[in-house]
């Protein structure tokens, strides 16, 4: 019994130790990105050694690899969700406000979340190899938007509507990394929304037939 005990406490412990260096990694990877982390940094701010490292990850650049694609996931996964919620008779309004609802709570939250979210931006220019792990959730994400953007832009092919679905999130991954989104931080989650959404309503409108 006490040695399942002990078992269970160095089982937490190094739980504990690798969700702390992927934590710390997180944070630096979102201010300078893959090239601007050293190992020697991680550890310090996780308050580990450099073997732990290795034991838990391998390599430095297993970690900062785990860190990104958990990043991504978590952001996939909140896309998804509200996206998910809305309804077929969704108005355009409604479906921006899903699509930038994952940047406006970062954004107002701040801390870890806004790390993720930094993360996400910076690494859309230089994706990681563990990227096409998650294929099937950029799909997925695709899909949900066209599936509540296709009935309020009815003269747009769906290839369009993929092309302003992606400039749409570049817009958001560039607040996130902009001094703007510094700014829109000092403001609440329904002032961010309120000022957001007709910007990316907008990217998403475009210059369709409907608008002459």
């Amino acid at each position: 019994m006490i040695r399942a005990e002990k078992t269970d406490l160095r089982r937490e412990a190094g739980q504990r130790t690798r969700d702390g260096l992927q934590t710390a990694a997180l944070e630096l990877l979102s201010q300078r990105g893959q090239e601007g982390v050293t190992l020697r940094e991680i550890t310090d701010r996780a308050g580990a050694n450099v073997a732990a490292v290795s034991y838990h990850f391998g390599s430095l650049k297993k970690l900062c690899d785990t860190a990104i694609e958990h990043a991504l996931e978590r952001y996939l996964d909140d896309k998804i969700l509200e996206l998910d919620s809305l309804a077929s008779t969704a108005t355009l309004h409604d479906v921006a406000a899903a699509f930038a609802r994952p940047m406006v709570r970062a954004l107002a939250a701040g801390g870890q979340d806004l790390d993720v979210m930094r993360t996400v931006a910076r690494v859309g220019i230089d994706p990681p190899q563990g990227w096409h792990r998650l294929d099937g959730k950029f799909e997925q994400s695709r899909r949900g938007v066209v599936r509540v953007l296709a009935p309020n832009l009815p003269g747009v092919g769906e290839e369009e509507l993929h092309f302003r679905t992606r400039c749409a999130a570049g817009l958001l991954n560039w607040l996130a990394l902009a001094p703007i989104g510094t700014e829109l931080a000092a403001l609440s989650a329904e002032q961010i929304e309120r000022l957001l959404v007709p910007v990316v309503a907008g990217a998403f409108r475009g210059d369709t037939p409907a608008d002459h």
